[in-house]
């Protein structure tokens, strides 16, 4: 460890951060991975010795103290688009905080992942990313922004948005902004470009676009997308949609917030086209295509091999939670509904649980979680849309549906889930094996009158909802 040079990973947890991590590390170096909740971070066991893990919050700079003062390169890879109406303002406090910070280090480069920018007329979330890269090199490191557009790789915000619409609408009647110019890149180009960046003297000091071979409006990319799937599908592009609409559209349709919609909406109005492809020549590295960027996507879908996600990204959700503050669940003024049976197999039981939700549903009326998820998403919720990463693994910080894990334990047979949905109140369900029984308990901690006539009014299907899937899972 000595040996090895100290890289600083910011946003480990997030879908860029989660896939740069192992490839750091098997570049050689050793990296710190500054995350904002401990219990959210579960690396890989492999990855252990070449790592270490500190608790920064960049709107907070004292947690910036513990960065250590030997590392030679930071990754700024921060966004915070939709997790507050403020986050523009938010976003440049969050880089002002990790330069200074950062300063007072031995660090000789930074990477930050930006947006494509070359429009006069920028959207308030690209904007913000360039008022972030202008306050990030004001310094004396040298500094390197690679600038993307839509990203595709599974996973992505952007995939799995194209994938509902394709999937779900045989036609469609869109919005006028699908006749925008972009050029998306496929994931392992971008991991390749902030792998190879690193240290390499050609980048300092300078920002780069980087994107795909192919050049594409929206509306080409979902009908590209259609033909890989061998679904046909006939889009109609309409000049009286406003912004406000899209993003309600974009919301309904797809697995997305209604924050992030609106977001996304208002910077797919602006064309993300490269100026040129100056890094690819630098790094030796040839782009894929859109449609080999789609295929490479599928190959991990289809493995159930997908290394991170959007939807487990708070941004996914309607509440910016910390978990350890709700991971041990109250008892004193909530409604309690708490059930047990003998399972007939452990291992088949566990392998159940940490199946639930997602293509697996859950188990028992799922009929009726499926409304409860269409009511969600009507008052503004996540509905069940998001779904789940993986079919059969959980760490915490994943989302599955309309819940997110707090604890997972398969050797203890725990696991732990809250609810994420529009509630009067907040919700948790817990899974736990003890002895020969599996125990299941809902936890209701009301709000107000509001939440105790919600209690009341679902109370009638808790008996056949949480019964039926306690039986179905001990079975």
């Amino acid at each position: 460890m000595n040996n090895k040079k100290k890289i600083l990973l910011t946003g480990a947890t997030g879908y860029i951060g989660k896939r740069l991590l192992p490839i750091l590390v098997e570049q050689g170096y050793h990296v710190i991975c500054c995350v904002r909740d401990v219990k959210r971070f579960s690396p890989p066991s492999s990855l252990q010795d070449s790592i270490s893990i500190i608790k920064v919050d960049l709107l907070e700079p004292e947690s910036l103290q513990d960065i250590p003062k030997d590392i030679e390169g930071a990754y700024y890879l921060v966004h915070s688009m939709s997790s507050s109406d403020d986050y523009k303002k938010l976003e440049l406090e969050c880089a002002i905080n990790f330069r200074n910070a950062i300063e007072k280090t031995n660090v000789r480069h930074v990477i930050y992942l930006s947006g494509i920018v070359n429009e006069e007329n920028l959207s308030k979330h690209l904007s913000s990313r360039k008022d972030v890269e202008i306050a990030l090199s004001k310094a004396s490191y040298h500094f390197t922004t690679l600038r993307a557009g839509i990203i595709i790789g599974s996973g992505s915000a952007s995939f799995e948005i194209i994938r509902d619409i394709v999937e779900k609408l045989p036609i469609m009647i869109t919005p006028k902004w699908l006749n925008t110019r972009c050029q998306p890149i496929g994931i392992t180009d971008v991991l390749a470009f902030l792998s190879k960046s690193l240290f390499r003297e050609e980048t300092y000091n300078q920002n780069f676009d980087i994107g795909g071979s192919d050049v594409l409006t929206y509306k080409e990319m979902l009908l590209e997308f259609g033909r890989k799937r061998n679904l046909k599908r006939y889009i109609y592009t309409i000049p009286v949609m406003t912004p406000r609409l899209s993003s309600y559209w974009l919301y309904f349709v797809t697995s997305t917030s209604y924050k992030l919609a609106t977001a996304l909406v208002n910077s797919m109005k602006v064309e993300v086209v490269c100026r040129d492809n100056k890094l690819s020549e630098i790094l030796d590295i040839q782009p894929l295509s859109y449609r080999q960027a789609l295929d490479k996507a599928f190959v991990k879908i289809q493995s159930n091999q997908i290394a991170s996600s959007w939807k487990d990204s708070l941004i996914s959700g309607t509440m910016d939670i910390e978990i350890s503050d709700f991971i041990e669940v109250p008892r004193f003024g909530c409604f309690i509904d708490k059930r047990s049976k003998t399972y007939t197999n452990r291992e088949k039981t566990i392998d159940k649980i940490w199946r639930i939700g997602g293509k697996t549903g859950w188990y028992y009326a799922t009929w009726l979680w499926k409304i409860r998820g269409y009511i969600d998403k009507l008052f503004g919720g996540v509905g069940l849309r998001r779904g789940r990463t993986n079919e059969d693994t959980l760490i915490a910080g994943d989302s599955v549906d309309f819940w997110r894990v707090l604890y997972s334990n398969k050797e203890e047979g725990r696991l732990l889930l809250f609810a994420e949905m529009k509630l009067p109140g907040e919700a948790w369900l817990e899974f736990k094996i003890e002895g020969e029984e599996l125990k299941q308990t809902a936890t209701f901690r009301p709000l107000g009158l509001s939440g105790r006539l919600y209690w009341y009014s679902v109370l009638p299907f808790h008996g056949f909802i949480f019964k039926g899937m306690l039986a179905k899972l001990t079975a």
